[in-house]
């Protein structure tokens, strides 16, 4: 690994890591205004990205490091407690509980896009080639190709965070997410079925794994539409 490199992979973790922390703390604040203080006991209505690497030190350190440092590519995961009995006395509510991560994952991604349009029409940023790594380049080196390589790891990576995460695939958010669009006992029968069949709940994440390209890629063409 070559010091671009390195120093790409550590912006890459460090983007991960503030991505993830924003996704948990919002799923843990959507369930303490929905009556289920669990996550919020645990410390985890934070942007503080501690409480969360204590809950999840393995997803959230060990793991994107070592596939940054090995070069097959960043690979982790976060989680926020919740009461499930909680999730079935209130499934809708548990169901917005769901939502409110991959939302904010697409909420950071809005951000970092006008940022870039912004400094696109300003000059500052240069249209890079359309790939993840170099979605806007810089009109001069030093702090500005920094910054366009920031907002462009935020742009591209919170993009992917919340196709992934919205896919209907148990123990994705996106399974939860159903419930929004169901009767109230439709709600809560996927509440149950999520609960009694977790036990196969890596079977949802091998899919989500498969499934996913075929969902980022066309949505990261859109939204690059969008910003050039």
């Amino acid at each position: 690994m070559n010091p671009d490199q390195l120093v790409f992979g550590f912006l890459q973790y460090v983007v991960f890591l503030l991505s993830t922390t924003c996704h948990e703390a919002a799923h843990a604040y959507v369930a303490m205004r929905g009556g289920d203080t669990t996550a919020f006991e645990g410390g985890q209505v934070s942007l503080n990205p501690i409480p969360h690497i204590r809950r999840e030190p393995f997803g959230m350190v060990i793991m994107p490091l070592l596939g940054i440092a090995s070069g097959t590519g960043l690979i982790g995961w976060a989680s926020a407690p919740y009461d499930p009995l909680w999730s079935q006395r209130h499934p809708k509510r548990a169901a917005w509980m769901s939502l409110a991560g991959p939302a904010t994952n697409f909420i950071i991604a809005i951000l970092a896009a006008i940022a870039m349009r912004i400094g696109l029409m300003a000059g500052v940023f240069t249209a890079g080639p359309a790939s993840v790594s170099h979605i806007v380049g810089a009109s001069a080196p030093g702090i500005t190709e920094g910054v366009a390589t920031i907002l462009s790891i935020f742009f591209s990576l919170n993009i992917l965070l919340g196709c992934f995460n919205l896919l209907p695939f148990p123990p994705l958010d996106g399974y939860g997410v159903l419930g929004l669009f169901t009767s109230e006992t439709g709600a809560l029968k996927l509440q149950e079925w999520r609960i009694k069949f977790r036990t196969f709940a890596i079977i949802g994440l091998l899919l989500g794994w498969r499934l996913v390209d075929a969902v980022y890629y066309p949505m990261l063409r859109i939204a690059l539409h969008l910003v050039y």
